[in-house]
């Protein structure tokens, strides 16, 4: 197939299935799905040509003569990553002859095609024996029928492994799904907004320890009037999972979790707009944001010129001590707005310290995530009062007189008694 048959095509296919061209008053129920049926039938083997070329690029080592790995090529030629992900998969797999023959057909997509290569892999991965030809061909028919038979590629991995599962429990030596951990995965994946969704297929063992960890953290807590934690289950759940971080965050930049590698956050701010920040992962940020981060995550800030030069990296001091938070715990108890426990606060600086705040017991406090997410951008302020302890002033919606208010650990005093 050369450039000018593709030329060709892509001409006709313009020509005829562009809205403009198409006369909807004419149209009628069956024509629009026998078109969207063929359609399909294209999108099919387009994609299939789309997996053979990946293939030839492989082969011909375009990507390494540019000095990169084919899925950057793949990406930089317009492919979405995740697309380019499912073709390197299955250009690799070139065993299984049965799913190849039905996505060059176009009865066959390429999001099911991969759900079933991946599907015989987890089975492969889950059989404590060598997986026979004959067997791999029994499972690749089975899941070949589930996808004939309408399941999404979700639904079909489900089967596939059902059946690594069901393999394992009849082999000698095989075991339990809950058991193995070689079958464990997490995948984090962003979005283009920079929000991060989370998909873990755990053992039991881990299972277990994060299950009962984000059960304790996510206990409800009480509002200050005595009301019910107006937060869903599911935000509990949430604020406990960044409660189990921070604490993992504190431990390897403190070196008390034993690693051999030293765990430290970055957020990149550019010399010409401090307020500009950025992290590695998940991309811009809000100044209030990364005056958050900046509080108590072992965040280092690394400052660059326009060419994206580090020009400094942040002082360590910033960073409250033990010592300083167990002086917070012992006055403010817990959190100072909802009165969260002090194992899920962060020690927060009063006045930012990037504004030159100091890292002293007169300008700290604890809070916990969600508190400490009002106080940066929800309207809500602290200051410290002449009593030494900290005081929250509420925004206008609030309380349009903005008066004080004393931390959780004291709300029996007057609130007359000013700051």
């Amino acid at each position: 197939m050369s450039d000018h048959d593709l030329a060709e095509i892509l001409d006709v296919i313009i020509d005829n299935l562009t809205e403009p061209s198409i006369d909807q008053k004419s149209l009628t129920d069956r024509h629009a799905t026998e078109v969207m049926t063929q359609l399909r039938l294209i999108r099919n083997l387009v994609d299939h040509l789309c997996v053979v070329f990946t293939g030839h690029l492989e082969q011909l080592h375009v990507a390494t003569h540019q000095g990169r790995k084919l899925r950057e090529l793949l990406i930089c030629m317009g492919y979405p990553p995740a697309v380019a992900q499912r073709y390197l998969r299955l250009a690799a797999a070139t065993d299984i002859p049965r799913v190849t023959a039905s996505t060059a057909l176009g009865s066959l997509s390429s999001e099911h095609a991969d759900a079933i290569i991946r599907g015989l892999t987890h089975i492969a991965h889950r059989s404590p024996e060598e997986v026979t030809p004959d067997m791999r061909h029994d499972h690749t028919i089975a899941l070949l029928s589930h996808a004939g038979a309408g399941m999404a590629p979700s639904d079909i991995q489900k089967y596939a492994r059902q059946l690594g599962n069901q393999l394992a429990a009849d082999t000698d030596g095989g075991l339990p799904a809950a058991e193995d951990r070689s079958v464990n995965e997490l995948s984090l994946h962003h979005d283009a907004d920079g929000r991060l969704a989370v998909t873990a297929d755990l053992d039991v063992t881990v299972g277990e320890k994060l299950s009962t960890a984000i059960d304790v953290l996510s206990a409800p807590v009480p509002q200050p009037d005595g009301s019910h934690d107006p937060r869903s289950t599911e935000r509990r759940q949430a604020d406990a999972l960044e409660t189990l971080l921070d604490a993992a965050v504190r431990g390897l930049a403190d070196d008390t979790i034993p690693t051999t590698t030293r765990l430290e956050v970055l957020m990149i701010r550019s010399a010409d707009d401090p307020a500009a920040a950025s992290l590695p992962h998940s991309g811009p940020v809000t100044e209030s944001t990364a005056d958050m981060l900046s509080c108590d995550s072992a965040v280092t800030d690394i400052t660059t010129n326009g060419d994206g030069v580090p020009l400094n990296v942040g002082r360590r001091k910033r960073f409250f001590t033990n010592a300083q938070r167990k002086a917070y715990i012992v006055r403010d108890d817990g959190c100072i707005k909802c009165g969260a426990p002090a194992s899920r606060c962060h020690a927060h600086h009063i006045q930012p310290w990037s504004e030159g705040g100091a890292t002293d017991l007169d300008n700290g406090c604890l809070l916990c995530p969600s508190c400490h997410d009002d106080i940066h951008h929800g309207g809500w302020a602290v200051i410290m009062g002449a009593d030494r302890h900290p005081w929250l002033i509420p925004p206008a919606t609030v309380d349009p007189k903005q008066r004080p208010q004393p931390a959780y650990n004291r709300r029996t005093m007057r609130l007359d008694d000013a700051a």
